[in-house]
Parts: C-alpha cells; structure tokens; sequence
C-alpha cells in the first residue's frame, strides 16, 4: 500500500506545475489512464473474440432450433462449438478483471487515515473544494448540494450521466440490430429462455447509469478512477467496435 501511495504522491508531484492544488486528482487520471493502456491489449483481443462470436452466431441459432426441445443438449453443443473454433465467451470479462485491483487499491488507499504507521497525507489533497477522501454524503454536510465541493460532484456527476447516456444508447442499438443474438429475443428459443432473461435483456442498457450510484458513495479518488475508466472504455469501444454494430458488448461500471 505505501508503495502505491508513493507512485500517486510521485505523480502527484510531477503534475504539480499544471494541476496546482488538484494534482493528486490529476495523478489519479493518469495513472487510470496508464492502467487502462496496460489493459488495452485484452480489450483488443474481448474485441476479437467478439466478432468472432458474431461470426458464429447463425450456427448457434440452427443449434438452438435443433436442440429447442433440450436446452442440456444445446449448451453442450454451443460448448463444443467454442472450443471447436477456439472461442472463449468470458473474453470480454477480463479487461474488467484486471482493473479491479487498481480500483481496490484506491478506495483502500483514501480511506485510511494511516499507512505504514504514518497519517496518510494524500487526504489532505482535493479536486478543486472537494477532498479526494470524501464522499458525496460529506459535501452534503458541507455547504449543501450547491456548495463548493456539492458543485465538484455534480460536475462528475454531470460527466458519468453522458457516458451513461451514451452506452445506454449504443447498447440499446447493438441489441435492436441483433435480436437474434439474445435468446429471449429469437422465437426458435422456445422452450429454452432462461426465465427471467427477457426481463434482464431489456434492464441491462440501464446498468450504465449504475456508475452514478457508485460514484456516490465512494471516496471521491475512487470516483475519479471510475469516471476515467468507464469514460475511456466509451471511447475505446466506439472505436474498437466501430464495424460491427451488432456486437458490441453492454457497458460496465468499470469496464
């Protein structure tokens, strides 16, 4: 933990010129956005793997209607199918997977007021009036919902509602240009809905907006890593999967 602390105060220090009183804020950005180019690769390779699902997806469809009567017989078969062509479906999951560490670090790490025995200086930084310590129930308490540091959340909050809007969006168009991709959505499924899937295929565009709630309640360093994060993948996803409409996967918190 004090070694992290060390790479944020470094970073910190490094932009202390540009960012003046915000450097830690601005330390935390960059170090986001190097652990997001760290985790580039395997978004690049999510986003292989997700064309090549796309390429499958008529073969799934005739093995649903083939097995419509035995959902057993059809996930095995869908199995067989990814290890014949060497395609894993939890691909997309890993980018997530190895940024949770850096996130826990964070949240860790401005939330205690020690580390290696000593106070921790870093909560004495802040994003303009807003202590990166904080929480948003802390601006709250201090100065109201307009105050200086209530301003400071409502313009983050004011960023995560437009990459939300924007995933929502772009979710909403890949699962209407794909209907077939989603069993609830393709009438050869019959018999195998997963009950409750349709429920869940029209819920899941509205995760985005879960960001706000976590972005609430946690130190506000942490929010600043989420805010970064999920803004980045929003961009790299745009681009990533720009030729294929109909498969870009739904947005997560941290993703």
């Amino acid at each position: 933990m004090s070694v992290f602390a060390h790479l944020v105060g470094y970073l910190a220090d490094l932009l202390q010129p540009l960012a003046h009183g915000s450097a830690a804020a601005a330390a935390i950005v960059l170090f986001t956005a190097l652990v997001r180019l760290l985790v580039h690769p395997l978004s690049r390779a999510a986003a292989r793997g997700q064309r090549e699902r796309a390429r499958l997806q008529p073969r799934i469809t005739a093995l649903r209607e083939k097995h419509r009567e035995s959902p057993e017989k059809f996930q095995k078969a869908l199995m067989e199918l990814h290890a014949e062509e060497k395609v894993s479906p939890l691909a997309g999951c890993l980018p997530v997977l190895f940024q949770l560490p850096a996130f826990f670090l964070l949240y860790h790490l401005f939330s205690s007021s020690a580390i290696g025995g000593e106070a921790n200086e870093l909560l004495g930084h802040r994003l303009f009036a807003a202590p990166l310590g904080g929480r948003w129930a802390d601006a709250l308490g201090d100065g109201g919902l307009f105050g200086p540091a209530g301003l400071v959340y409502l313009g983050v909050f004011a960023v995560v509602a437009v990459v939300a809007t924007f995933n929502y969006r772009r979710t909403r168009r890949t699962m209407t240009a794909t209907p077939a991709a989603t069993p609830a959505a393709s009438p050869a499924a019959g018999d195998q809905q997963v009950p409750g899937l349709g429920a869940l295929t029209r819920v899941l565009p509205l995760l985005s907006y879960f960001t706000l709630f976590t972005v609430a309640v946690v130190p506000l360093a942490a929010a600043l890593y989420v805010v970064t994060s999920t803004t980045w993948s929003a961009v790299e996803r745009a681009v990533l999967y720009r030729d294929m409409p109909g498969a870009a996967p739904a947005a997560t918190a941290l993703a």
